[in-house]
Parts: C-alpha cells; structure tokens; sequence
C-alpha cells in the first residue's frame, strides 16, 4: 500500500487551463480517506503553491522550490529547507548581468526581478503572485534565497546550462521546469530530496512513496520513489526512466494513477 503522492504541479495536476478537474478533486480526496498522504512538490514558490494546496482542500506540508523549502501549509513550520551559497549566487548574477540574460530571485517567499520586463511579468501572471524590483541583487545576495531562475529561449538555455555547469555545478543544482526555465538551488534543493524527507517525516518508506511528474526537474523523485510516474505529456527523456506512464494534464492523468495504484488495489 503507498502512503505517501507527491504531485508535481504544472502541466502535472494543472491542465493546460490551469484548473483541476473535479474527477481529479475527488480521486485525491478519497485516498486521503484511505489514510494517504497526498501532496504537492513543484517548482513554484511556497506563496503559489499554497494558493493552488488550499483550492484542493489540502492540508500537509507542501514541497515547493524544486525541494529547497518543505513548509506546512496551516502554521507555516519549515521542515526542510535549503538556500543557493551565497558565492555561487553572486557568480550567477554576474554571469547574467555581462551577458545580459533575464534573472530572477525568491527571497523570503517573495519574487524579485532587476527590471520591470515582460518575462518577469508574464511570470507573476502564472504564478499569481506579485513581485518586486531590485536593480542591483547584490543587495540581496546575503539572504536565504530558495531559488533563482533564468527565462530565455530553449536551445539558448541548454547552451548556458553548460556553461554554468562547469562554473558553478559544484555548489548549486540546475534543472528545467520548463523549456524556457533554468533554475538554480541548493545541491540538496531537489524534489528527491524533499521526498525523502516527507516520507521521513509521516513515518514511510521511499517504496511506499508515489512520484507524478512531467519535467526533467521531476526526474530526481522519479527516481527516487517507490512508484515514479510520467504524465503523457512529460518530456521523453522523464518518460524513460519511469516506472509507468501515464495519462496527459488534460485526460486526467493524475486521477488515473490514484484510481490504478490506490483506490483499486
């Protein structure tokens, strides 16, 4: 029996309308019923992914950050969490200012951006989530920061990605969320991580965990559960690694796995 779900959250849970179907609401209710614990690990900010936890009647700690940051939902309890280093954080900055590539920061649960552009806009409309200003983020560099997160063209992504593998991969793990994402945390600010520290903390095994995903920022807990899935709209490279496929964001592909793995087991 599993006991714990980990639900990634956009283009996962989300359909491409960013809704969650009513059929969905209700498989996950009843495996709470049945004693689950079902929770959320996304890339979003706590502040976000709070919104979306409280519209689906959730009521658990929620993995939010890529796994950089664990916090409960009702009190607001941090029970893990993880900021980029400093150092790696300020080459990151400065890297982008030379190159003049978009950068933002989450500091203190709050969305920072250097100037007031269209992708940092667009971003806040996602995320529903207001931002602020700071032209100069070494005024910020000294605070906990969960996240920092590039915006540009893909392939233009990719090729940077490399780049900074090889200055600051050491200090700071790099994934994609999206294909227009790159996003720096802590080395153990990964959704795998986060998950075994929720499985730790409501008394579980890793085996009994299930992982829903459908980006190569999931990959970590796919790997790491007990059960990883791949939606059918995932990236191909997550779907070679999952133990099963399922069902796209919009043919209720979350509902499919609670009902095959959970409810009629």
């Amino acid at each position: 029996m599993y006991k714990l779900i980990a639900i990634d959250v956009d283009d996962t849970l989300l359909s491409d309308n960013l809704t969650v179907s009513e059929g969905t609401r209700q498989a996950m209710a009843s495996a709470i019923e049945m004693g689950v614990t079902v929770t959320l690990a996304t890339g979003r900010m706590f502040a976000s992914a709070q919104k979306i936890a409280k519209g689906i009647n959730l009521n658990v700690p929620i993995i939010t950050y890529q796994g950089a940051l664990v916090k409960t939902l009702l009190d607001g309890q941090v029970l893990y969490e993880r900021s980029v280093p400093a150092d790696a954080a300020k080459e990151l900055y400065d890297y982008c200012k030379e190159n003049g590539l978009h950068l933002q920061s989450y500091v203190n649960d709050e969305l920072y951006g250097t100037e007031d552009n269209d992708r940092i806009k667009a971003y806040s409309k996602l995320s529903n989530i207001p931002y602020l200003i700071e032209p100069d983020f070494n005024k910020l560099i000294d605070q906990p920061t969960n996240k920092m997160l590039m915006i540009d063209d893909p392939v233009r992504l990719d090729e940077i990605a490399i780049e900074l593998q090889a200055l600051i991969g050491d200090r700071v793990h790099i994934t994609k969320s999206k294909a227009h994402y790159l996003e720096f945390m802590h080395k153990e600010g990964t959704k795998g991580h986060a998950l075994k520290h929720m499985a730790e903390h409501i008394g579980c095994t890793l085996e009994e965990t299930i992982a829903i995903g459908d980006a190569w920022n999931d990959r970590e807990m796919i790997q790491a559960a007990g059960l990883g899935v791949a939606m059918g709209n995932a990236v191909p490279m997550l779907k070679e690694i999952a133990d099963y496929v399922t069902l796209s964001n919009n043919e209720d592909g979350v509902k499919h796995v609670i009902e095959k793995f959970i409810l009629n087991r």
